[in-house]
């Protein structure tokens, strides 16, 4: 099904890198943005918690401390190399040995050194009272300050996860140094976004090469890339050239060029200098200032909790500190007098009172990069943050929101998917870990796909150590109102495990990027994805992004609609935006020990259920709820509905669907998937469709398509009006598990449901 282009919903074709709005299908290798760690071999892996405590529940009793204990992890780091021993092609996921390491896998912590062997040294600007305009006397001054560049070799040396990610960054420039400067495209009225973030992405690898070499080829490759992005064949003349209409592809290339001006602020000629700044200042700063005070522009500024207000401020933020010290104007002093405030007002929030970012699990990405790199920016230029870190406590519960939203199959890519990311990765991740001393965070992102890459490097603090999934809970839920979701599983370092992510929350306030999908869920085993998700329309189409009202034209498009989510429809019609669902849940609080195989404990389980009846007109009650079984083996999903319209339930897969009778087989490649319905109701039919909008839809806008959804088949469970328990049972083929090992659940009423309920 349809993801963005560095992930994967679950179900899908790989997506070359395009220029038009073509999306992927339910779950097959992506096409990456980002010429990703994959590219040049396996992928690295874990997470962690607690600075300086060296004590472990997987650790022997007598454990070293303070420096015996920083040189005892960095030997034990060096023996054993990157966890992951390679990525998975599909999903883009980090594959772990089966072994049990109990030295290696043990609890997240960072172990605090003054070896300069094994961490980076401390930071010498250390102002008394910071100010957003009294920035630190050398250069580089954003992320990357001069102090880490001149440690990073030996460091390097002795962390393969740094050596890594350095031969990784060095041959994705050596690609891109390949490639003519990037082409000028206007993706209608998505603009010129996916230019400004491939810039972006290649000035960062090439100024990183730079350093690293001294090798003017780099350099020159830079500025040539700078140069053509304010040619005169590059867009529009005058201020227009940047796109400000669409403030992010400004705000994008504003961060482009103060990275660029800034990390190789030294090996410019004062010519060249001079040319950066000037087009800094007047395609972006300039016309970033007026936004404040230009809605057409600045809309993001006022309310916005979201991707949209994050990328700006920072982009702008990033660019005003860059030029402090070499422009004589105080441009960059009001830019900042506005950036800081508007983005402490908004962008912050947009992580709710659970984590959960309030767009979508991909959106994630692109408002926590732009989050961290003004953050960082910041912290390096300045000496502070300003409160960013502070000023909305539920921050350090964000990358919980990521590392749960991830399954097997790849994201629970709920909603829209965004655009292409390039520069945008999950790396935000290892820059809260580091700030906010959640160590687990930093370990689950080092083996992931898109960890190499510059920022990484000088995020990431070398002294972390052990397993992110040592002590890690399998099962979480997020309760905030607007979103209402569960993750459950069956292991964190299993490529065939279990997963299944299911959600309620509102239909409104997620800045239009959501679906009319109250009750949709995911579910993936035997590594492979069975219920998926489409993913984006077409950002292009009339309407889409109308407004989240009842009448709104976004939810004529088959994507958007309740009938192509894997959830409930009553009468064939759209789920009400003014639900308001309630939620339900428990888990039996299994954890995952240090070892990568993982054996599942007799009792272990977890439920979610959510009272759905206010989704829906014709519909007296409705609550579904989803189970694990049989220690994590078996899916039960239950709807105890009682309506007066036609009953119809939905789910979308690219597996090939054989029906029989109330049962039916799905296949994917060698593996497959039994569901069938328990005690079935009287009238119930089981049949599968192709996942396109019924005949008798309200008729799209004039001129209008949707999207087509290759490779996914619908399978369908009908029945006419009335009250029923619908329980549909699924069994995953487990290797080595036969018939007589699945177990038939009791028949309980949702209201009933507990942890033992069904044993």
């Amino acid at each position: 099904m349809a993801d963005y282009a560095n992930e994967t919903s679950g179900l899908t074709t790989s997506r070359p890198k395009s220029r038009s709005r073509k999306w992927l299908w339910i779950g097959v290798p992506v096409a990456i943005a980002v010429i990703l760690a994959a590219v040049l071999g396996g992928v690295l892996g874990s997470r962690a918690h607690n600075k300086n405590k060296n004590d472990s529940s997987s650790a022997a009793a007598s454990s070293p401390t303070g420096e015996a204990a920083a040189s005892q992890a960095a030997s034990i780091k060096e023996a054993v190399g990157l966890f992951p021993t390679a990525t998975n092609s599909q999903y883009l996921l980090p594959l772990y040995p089966s072994t049990t390491n109990t030295a290696a896998y043990t609890t997240p912590t960072f172990h605090e050194s003054n070896n300069a062997a094994l961490a980076w040294p401390k930071d010498s600007f250390q102002p008394k009272n910071p100010s957003p305009t009294s920035v630190r006397p050398d250069r580089p001054r954003l992320i990357a300050p001069a102090y880490k560049w001149a440690a990073l070799p030996q460091l390097i040396q002795n962390d393969p996860y740094l050596k890594f990610w350095n031969e990784t960054i060095f041959g994705n420039a050596t690609q891109y140094f390949g490639l003519e400067p990037v082409v000028y495209h206007m993706d209608g009225s998505s603009g010129i976004l996916d230019n400004a973030r491939e810039i972006k992405q290649r000035v960062k690898a090439f100024a990183y090469a730079y350093r690293m070499t001294n090798d003017t080829k780099w350099l020159d490759r830079t500025f040539a890339e700078l140069q053509n992005a304010v040619s005169d064949n590059f867009g529009p003349s005058g201020t227009d050239k940047w796109n400000p209409t669409h403030f992010l592809d400004t705000a994008e290339f504003t961060a482009a060029f103060a990275i660029g001006y800034d990390w190789l602020h030294d090996a410019w000629s004062d010519d060249q200098r001079g040319q950066i700044l000037s087009a800094m200042k007047t395609y972006g700063l300039e016309v970033g200032l007026n936004a404040f005070t230009n809605t057409s522009t600045g809309w993001w500024a006022n309310g916005i909790e979201g991707n949209w207000n994050c990328v700006s401020n920072s982009g702008i933020t990033m660019g005003a500190l860059a030029i402090i010290g070499d422009d004589t104007t105080d441009l960059a002093q009001q830019i900042l007098a506005k950036t800081i405030p508007n983005a402490l007002q908004n962008c912050i929030f947009a992580v709710s009172s659970d984590g959960t970012w309030s767009e979508t699990a991909n959106y994630w990405y692109f408002g926590t990069t732009g989050l961290a790199e003004m953050t960082a920016s910041l912290l390096t230029a300045t000496g502070s943050d300003y409160g960013l870190l502070q000023n909305n406590p539920n921050l350090n519960l964000t990358g919980l929101y990521h590392m749960y939203v991830m399954g097997p199959g790849s994201l629970f890519a709920y909603g829209d998917h965004g655009p292409n990311k390039f520069s945008t990765t999950a790396n935000s991740l290892i820059f809260w870990g580091d700030v906010l001393n959640k160590p687990e965070y930093v370990l689950f992102q080092r083996d992931q796909h898109d960890a190499p890459e510059p920022n990484s490097v000088f995020w990431y603090d070398p002294t972390v150590a052990g397993a992110f999934w040592d002590g890690l809970p399998l099962d979480h839920f997020f309760d905030n109102s607007t979103d209402q979701w569960g993750s459950m599983r069956s292991s964190w370092t299993d490529e065939n495990a279990l997963y299944v992510a299911i959600k309620a929350g509102t239909l409104q306030g997620h800045q239009t990027h959501n679906d009319l999908d109250v009750g949709d869920f995911v579910l993936d085993a035997l590594g492979t994805r069975w219920a998926g998700e489409l993913g984006s329309g077409d950002y292009l189409s009339t309407g889409y992004f109308s407004s989240d009202d009842q009448d709104s034209q976004r939810w004529l498009y088959y994507r958007k609609r309740t009938e192509g989510q894997n959830t409930i429809l009553v009468n064939k019609a759209n789920q009400l935006v003014t639900a308001k669902p309630t939620v339900k849940h428990d888990t039996s609080g299994t954890q995952q020990g240090s070892s990568t195989v993982f054996d599942v404990p007799d009792g272990s389980t977890a439920f979610f259920t959510a009272d759905l009846t206010s989704a829906y007109n014709n519909v007296a009650s409705f609550k579904r709820g989803i189970r694990l079984l049989n220690k994590r083996k078996q899916v039960l999903l239950q709807d105890d509905i009682d309506t007066s319209g036609a009953i119809m339930w939905r789910m979308h897969t690219n597996a090939t669907v054989s029906v029989s009778g109330t049962s039916a087989t799905l296949t994917i490649g060698d593996k497959k998937l039994q569901m069938s319905l328990v005690n079935p109701p009287d009238g119930v039919q089981v049949s599968t469709a192709d996942a396109v909008r019924f005949d008798d839809d309200p008729a799209l806008p004039q001129g209008q398509v949707d999207q087509p959804n290759p490779g996914v088949t619908v399978v369908e469970i009908s029945l006419p009006a009335g009250k029923y328990s619908l329980q549909v049972l699924f069994n995953p083929q487990w290797d080595g598990m036969s018939s007589s090992d699945f177990v038939t659940p009791p028949s309980v009423a949702i209201d009933d449901w507990s942890l033992t309920s069904h044993n």
